[in-house]
């Protein structure tokens, strides 16, 4: 009975010990989880912003006539890609920040979330070209450009752009479906085929860059070359208006025949100095809405290659540079943040778009 007894006293025991450790690795399991659901509550931030954000500069293009041009035709394109990173790319990388970057998902679905990855930031790269392009053709040739520029020209160029996208990312799900280890690599879902890799990346993002560089200093020359043509035209200008105001009085003092003669000049002279003040305004909004891209661009260009470089690299050196993949996956975060970026710019530095969005967060839609 003895024996008995110290056998219930020492289950007891065991019992309440096996329950005072679970309860305590139950406590340490939900303070680790809270920890490590601080990033993941960021990432959601982030995501929401670039969701709503782009949805309003969508809205935007979509209701204020100002914007019915070609350049925030292109805008708005962008603005649908980098929506549609918060939609289905964020949050499923979140899923596989939260299981340690083990897919937890099927595997079918690694390589279509691949697929749109690549697709959407080429997608971003190309809309950025063709509006440093766009915008270079239309400063160079401005008479050409207004007769062959129209808002269905402009769709069309922006389904070559995401035509173009859709080709060049097209190769990942038809590698991934064909042999999973093109996609998977030690249980991540990560594209595994360097070839590709290194093609790719110089394709859809060195190459396009290097065009939107060009462009937009290309850009800036001419509208410099403009601008400072303008201060001589000034002169000259100001110059003929004198003259003709000492024609003035010597006319004023002529007979009456000859007053029609005079009030011609004066149309002629008012109606230069209108057309040459409406060429300096175009030329100033045109500098500013160049500053504007420029910021975008920057941003774009700053926080894209890191991503891409460290990818060539990885690419080329393999298995010797394993140490870069933890950089991977801070620097894609960092490329999917400039998804969130572009609508806080248009909102600091247009006003358009800046008067829009406050009707739109109170609901006043015309």
């Amino acid at each position: 009975m003895a024996t008995s007894n110290d056998t219930f006293v020492w289950n007891d025991s065991l019992n309440i010990n096996h329950s005072f450790f679970k309860s305590n690795f139950s406590e340490l399991e939900v303070t680790q989880a809270v920890e490590k659901n601080w990033p993941a509550l960021f990432i959601l931030v982030i995501t929401f912003f670039t969701i709503a954000g782009n949805i309003l500069v969508i809205i935007a293009v979509f209701f204020e006539s100002k914007l019915h041009n070609a350049t925030n035709f292109f805008l708005c394109s962008l603005a649908v890609a980098d929506m549609l990173v918060g939609f289905l790319v964020m949050p499923v990388s979140l899923i596989n920040i939260l299981y340690n970057y083990t897919w937890p998902l099927p595997e079918e679905l690694c390589p279509m979330w691949i697929f749109l990855d690549v697709l959407f930031s080429t997608a971003s790269i190309m809309h950025l070209c063709a509006i440093s392009l766009d915008r270079y053709i239309g400063i160079r040739n401005p008479i050409l450009y207004s007769r062959s520029n129209s808002s269905l020209k402009a769709k069309l160029k922006i389904i070559t752009v995401w035509t173009i996208s859709i080709v060049l990312s097209l190769p990942i799900p038809v590698m991934g479906f064909q042999d999973k280890e093109k996609v998977f690599v030690n249980g991540t879902c990560v594209l595994n085929e360097p070839l590709f890799v290194l093609v790719g990346s110089f394709i859809a993002f060195f190459i396009p860059l290097v065009i939107m560089v060009v462009c937009y200093y290309l850009t800036l020359r001419v509208l410099h070359q403009q601008s400072s043509a303008f201060p001589q035209e000034t002169k000259r200008y100001s110059k003929c208006s004198s003259a003709e105001k000492s024609d003035t009085s010597v006319l004023n003092n002529s007979p009456s025949s000859q007053m029609p003669t005079f009030l011609l000049k004066k149309n002629q002279v008012s109606s230069e100095a209108q057309g040459r003040r409406g060429m300096m305004k175009a030329i100033r909004n045109e500098q500013r809405a160049s500053k504007v891209l420029g910021i975008v661009f920057f941003l774009f260009l700053v926080m894209w290659c890191p991503f891409f470089i460290t990818n060539v690299v990885i690419a080329v050196c393999q298995d010797n540079c394993e140490h870069l993949e933890h950089l991977m996956n801070v620097f894609v975060w960092v490329g999917y943040v400039s998804s969130g970026v572009n609508p806080l710019i248009y909102t600091l530095f247009n006003k358009t778009y800046r008067n829009a969005f406050r009707r739109y967060l109170q609901c006043k839609y015309h």
